[in-house]
């Protein structure tokens, strides 16, 4: 077997046990290519929206944990991990634009439809390079332990993520986890009460703009720091 050779079909052993972040990334995996069967094989309606929403908080939540933990070892662990990664943030900022565009237009509209499909083959696109050329690499890279400690991360950040497109927020931290605690609170809120999406934009844009203020002020104090 290559030494790059797919995660799909490797053993969850492999793969350093089911508390790998691999396996659980895998896992995800998987119950995005079901949703996205089940949401093409419906007729318009109700059910085929909601398996749409579900999609889109897993989708958002798993990116959200990729970028704030596993990416950034990938970068540390794997030769060619920061051009590697630097193509897998590229295709979730274009999931992340034609998802808000999704959000707002109504169901049934040609455009949003067009929108749904072309996130479909980009998920698609997304899940196959993690898979065949990423992540093998970070697995030749560790061994288990590690991955199960990347893996408990993983899981705790994906927990508490963002579950809606915020376009804004940068790819990587420490960025993402600033901008991201505020927006996930709020898109969890939206997700209980059912908020519109027109609210989510307005309190999306108040909240990224006082959270990016924040960012900048902590890059003045970090600057400061270092002239120290």
């Amino acid at each position: 077997m290559s030494t790059r050779a797919s995660i799909k079909h490797r053993s969850v052993e492999e793969l350093g046990g089911e508390a790998s972040v691999l396996a659980r990334q895998r896992r995800d995996h998987v119950d995005m290519d079901q949703l996205m069967a089940r949401h093409q094989a419906l007729p318009d309606g109700t059910d085929r929206e909601e398996i749409l929403q579900q999609l889109i908080k897993l989708v958002f939540s798993h990116a959200f944990a990729e970028e704030t933990v596993l990416w950034p070892a990938v970068r540390r662990l794997v030769a060619d991990g920061e051009e590697l990664t630097a193509q897998v943030e590229n295709e979730h900022q274009q999931i992340n634009d034609l998802t808000t565009d999704i959000e707002r237009l109504p169901p049934g509209d040609p455009e949003r439809e067009d929108r749904i499909r072309r996130v479909f083959s980009l998920i698609r696109q997304d899940i196959r390079d993690e898979e065949d050329e990423l992540l093998p690499r970070l697995l030749n890279a560790v061994d288990a332990a590690p991955l199960r400690r990347l893996g408990a991360a993983w899981e705790a950040v994906r927990k508490s993520a963002p579950t809606h497109p915020h376009p804004a927020v940068p790819r990587r931290p420490p960025g993402n986890a600033l901008l991201g605690v505020p927006l996930s609170g709020y898109d969890r809120l939206r997700d209980a009460f059912g908020l519109s999406t027109s609210a989510a934009v307005n309190r999306t844009k108040a909240i990224t703009l006082t959270s990016a203020l924040l960012l900048a002020v902590a890059g003045i104090v970090a600057a400061r720091r270092k002239r120290r």
